[in-house]
C-alpha cells in the first residue's frame, strides 16, 4: 500500500479507501474483531422441536462450523459447516470414519440439520441433536467457529489422486489442519504444528505417525508444511482420492488480528511436554481446549468454561467437564484447570508430548450495565431443582440472600465451581454444598431446594466477567511476596481477596481509593476501619493493568492456602469505583451514567471510622422515598424505612438524612456503582 501511494500520489485517497475495505474485511484497520465475534460455546437442552441458538456469531454472512455433542447421553458428534454442498443438512462425526451423514434420516430436506443465521443458528425440528431424533430432554454443547482471517477457515475441494495445493484464507500459517473425506469413509487426517517434524495424527487414540507422510501432507515426494496461503496434499486416498470430495478445517496459531489494537491472539495451537500439574502458558485465559497425547494412545479431550473447569488450587481433582472428540460417550471429568495466562493439567504423563488447540475467553468490554449485571427477586416454592432464567447473560458470580428475613450472604461462582460456597458475612473457609447451586447456565443458574424454601422471599445478584468491569482470579499462596496475573485489562480499582481453604483469614479489600503503597486494607466481613498492613498484605505495591501484588502475611498469602480474588474497575457508562467526601447535606455522586445506578455498594474508609458495607439495588428500590438497604457484612434483614440515597441520572445521591457511616462531614467513602 505504501509503495502504491508513493508511486501514484494522485490516487492516494482511492488507494487508502481500497486498503481500508480490504483491511476491514480482515478485521484490521476497520471494524474491530473480538473472539466473541468468531467463537461461542453455547449449552442447550433438547426440546424435540425447533429451537434457535443465539450466540452472536454471523454464520449466514461469514460462514463457519457448528460442532454439536450431547453431554448427557452417548451420541455421535455432529460437525455441520456452511461450505459443503450439504454441510448444513449432513454432518460429519469426529468419532467415526463415516462419510457425511444425513441429519434426521432420509434424504436431505430443509427441515433437518441447522439453518445458519446472522446471530447463530436454528436447530430444525427433525434434527438428531436435540430434536425428534432421540435427543429431547438431553443436554448438549455447541461450539461455533466463524470463518475469519487469523482464526479459522473451512475449505472444500475435490481429489485428483495426485498432488494439490489447496488455498486457504487464514492470512497466516495454520496451526492445525483437519481433513475429512466427505463422499466416503476414511480417517480424519490431522496436521498440527506441535507434532514432530513430518508427522500427522488421526481422530483416534493412536499416536502421531510419519508413514507415507508425503502422500498425505506433502507433494507425493516429500513432506510439505502448510504456508500462509495454502496446504499441500499428496496422492493419499484419505486426503486426495481421485473424484472424492473433502473438507478441511483450518485453525490459526498466535496470529494476532483481534482486540482493540488488532494485535491480540485468540487461538493457539501448541505443544507441551507433560509433567505433574503441568502449567501451559498461552498468554491468555482460554475458554475452550482440545488436548491430545501425541506420543501414545489417548483420547482427544475437549473442555470449555461453560460446562466448567473449577480451579481448585493445590487440589489435584479439578473435575472439569470433559467430552472426547473421538468418542460418542457422554460427558465425564478431567483434571484440568485454567489460569489468567493458560491452563494446568494433572493428567499429563511425564515426558509425553501433548498437542492442543486453545481459544481465548471473551475479550470485548461491555457497553451497558445490563450486559454484565442483573438482580432477580423470587419466592421459594420448594421445587427441586429450580432454575432462575432471564438474567440476560451467562453469569460468572452470584450472590444469594433473603433480604426480608435475613440470611447468610452466599457467594458462588463459575470459576470455583457451582457447589463451592463462600460467606461474605463470615471468615469461614469455602464449603462444598451439594444442596446449593448445581449449575451455571447460559441465562441463569440451577439450584436445589436448599435455597428454595416455600414462601421465602429471596434475591440473587448476577455478575459477568468482562474486560474493564469485573474479573476473577484463583491462586495458591506461597508465603512470600508475589504477583498474580489478571485479565481485567485495566488497573483494578477494587480487589476483594479471600482464603478459600482456611477458616480465620478475613475478606481482604484493597482499593486505589485507599493506598496500596501504604498497604491499606478493609475487611469485607466486618464494619471495621481501614487498617495498615506494613507491606505484608499488598506488598506495598499498586496493581497494574495485568497483575496485582500480595505480601507474605498468612491472611493474604498463606503457604498453600487457596485464594479467590474479585477485581472491579470503572468502565464508562457501565460501572464506577470511586470515593466521595461526606458533607452532612445531600451529596450528588456523579458516576458518568445516563439513567442512574442499579447497584450501589458503600463503605466508610477514613482512618479510625467504622461503617457497614451498605447495598442498594433497583430491584428492591432506589427512589426519591425510602430505599431498602442490606448489609453485605452481616445476615440481618434489610431495613426498609430509611431514605439514605436518592436516584440521580448520572449516579446516585447520598441524602442529608444518611448516618455518619454514609455521610459524616469530612468522612471518606468508597463505593462501587453499576448502571
Amino acid at each position: 500500500w505504501h509503495d502504491l501511494e508513493r508511486l501514484c500520489p494522485w490516487i492516494g485517497d482511492g488507494v487508502m479507501a481500497i486498503r481500508d475495505i480490504v483491511q476491514a474485511a480482515a478485521g484490521v484497520g476497520g471494524d474491530k474483531l473480538y473472539v466473541e465475534d468468531v467463537f461461542s460455546t453455547y449449552l442447550y437442552t433438547g426440546n424435540g422441536s425447533t429451537q434457535t441458538i443465539t450466540n452472536g456469531i454471523d454464520l449466514d454472512g461469514e460462514g463457519g462450523l457448528v460442532w454439536l455433542k450431547s453431554r448427557s447421553i452417548s451420541q455421535a458428534h455432529g460437525l455441520f459447516d456452511t461450505e459443503r454442498a450439504n454441510g448444513t443438512t449432513k454432518f460429519l462425526q469426529s468419532n467415526a470414519t463415516d462419510a457425511e451423514v444425513v441429519d434426521g434420516g432420509g434424504s436431505p430436506v430443509a427441515t433437518v440439520g441447522i439453518v445458519p443465521n446472522s446471530n447463530g443458528f436454528t436447530l430444525n425440528n427433525n434434527t438428531y441433536f436435540g430434536g425428534n431424533g432421540g435427543g429431547s430432554g438431553a443436554t448438549y454443547a455447541s461450539w461455533t467457529f466463524r470463518k475469519a482471517p487469523k482464526f479459522f477457515d473451512v475449505v472444500t475441494y475435490t481429489g485428483n489422486g495426485s498432488t494439490q495445493n489447496i488455498s486457504h484464507s487464514l492470512d497466516t500459517q495454520p496451526g492445525c489442519v483437519m481433513i475429512k473425506k466427505t463422499s466416503g469413509a476414511g480417517d480424519w487426517m490431522i496436521w498440527h504444528r506441535g507434532l514432530s517434524a513430518g508427522h500427522y495424527i488421526r481422530f483416534t487414540t493412536s499416536a502421531q505417525n510419519n508413514s507415507f507422510n508425503d502422500a498425505y501432507f506433502g507433494n507425493s515426494t516429500t513432506y510439505v508444511d502448510p504456508t500462509s496461503t495454502q496446504f499441500t496434499v499428496g496422492y493419499g486416498d484419505l486426503v486426495n482420492s481421485n473424484g472424492a470430495t473433502f473438507v478441511a478445517y483450518v485453525f490459526a496459531h498466535d496470529a494476532g488480528g483481534f482486540g482493540d489494537d488488532g494485535e491480540q491472539n485468540v487461538i493457539s495451537c501448541g505443544s507441551v511436554v507433560g509433567a505433574s500439574q503441568q502449567e501451559v502458558y498461552l498468554g491468555f485465559e482460554p475458554q475452550w481446549i482440545l488436548l491430545k497425547n501425541a506420543n501414545s494412545a489417548q483420547d482427544w479431550w475437549m473442555v470449555d468454561n461453560m460446562r466448567g473447569w473449577p480451579v481448585q488450587g493445590t487440589d489435584t481433582s479439578y473435575s472439569a467437564r470433559r467430552l472426547n472428540a473421538n468418542l460418542s460417550s457422554a460427558e465425564s471429568t478431567l483434571s484440568i484447570a485454567t489460569s489468567a495466562t493458560g491452563f494446568k493439567a494433572n493428567t499429563m504423563t511425564a515426558g509425553q508430548t501433548y498437542i492442543y488447540i486453545a481459544i481465548r475467553r471473551p475479550m470485548k468490554a461491555p457497553e451497558a450495565g445490563t450486559e454484565v449485571y442483573n438482580a432477580i427477586a423470587w419466592t421459594g416454592n420448594s421445587t427441586n431443582p429450580r432454575s432462575l432464567t432471564g438474567v440476560g447473560f451467562a453469569p460468572d458470580l452470584t450472590l444469594f440472600q433473603a433480604p426480608a428475613s435475613g440470611t447468610n450472604w452466599n457467594w458462588y461462582d463459575r470459576l470455583r465451581g457451582p457447589t463451592k460456597r463462600l460467606l461474605s458475612n463470615h471468615t469461614v473457609a469455602e464449603s462444598t454444598r451439594s444442596t446449593g447451586i448445581t449449575s451455571f447456565n447460559m441465562d441463569g443458574i440451577t439450584f436445589s431446594s436448599d435455597y428454595n424454601n416455600n414462601g421465602l422471599a429471596s434475591q440473587t445478584w448476577f455478575f459477568k466477567r468482562a474486560p474493564g468491569f469485573f474479573d476473577e482470579v484463583c491462586d495458591t499462596g506461597t508465603g512470600s511476596n508475589k504477583t498474580e496475573a489478571h485479565n481485567l485489562g485495566v488497573v483494578p480499582e477494587l480487589i476483594i481477596r479471600k482464603s478459600r481453604s482456611n477458616a480465620g483469614p478475613y475478606w481482604l479489600v484493597g482499593s486505589t481509593y485507599l493506598s496500596f503503597s501504604n498497604d491499606e486494607y478493609l475487611r469485607l466481613s466486618t464494619n471495621g476501619p481501614t487498617q495498615v498492613g506494613g507491606g505484608s498484605y499488598w506488598n506495598s505495591t499498586a496493581p497494574t493493568s495485568s497483575v496485582f501484588s500480595v505480601g507474605n502475611n498468612s491472611y493474604s498469602n498463606g503457604t498453600n492456602y487457596t485464594f479467590v480474588n474479585y477485581l472491579f474497575a470503572s468502565l464508562p457508562g457501565v460501572s464506577k469505583v470511586g470515593s466521595y467526601s461526606g458533607t452532612g447535606g445531600n451529596v450528588n455522586v456523579d458516576c458518568g451514567f445516563s439513567a442512574g445506578a442499579r447497584f450501589i455498594l458503600i463503605k466508610r474508609t477514613d482512618p479510625g471510622s467504622t461503617g457497614d458495607w451498605y447495598v442498594w439495588d433497583s430491584v428492591r428500590g432506589i427512589s426519591a422515598g425510602n430505599d431498602p438497604y442490606i448489609l453485605l457484612n452481616n445476615a440481618l434483614a434489610q431495613v426498609t424505612n430509611t431514605d439514605y440515597i436518592d436516584p440521580l441520572a448520572s449516579g446516585f445521591t447520598v441524602t442529608s438524612s444518611a448516618p455518619a457511616a454514609l455521610n459524616a462531614s469530612g468522612g471518606s467513602y468508597l463505593f462501587l456503582a453499576i448502571a
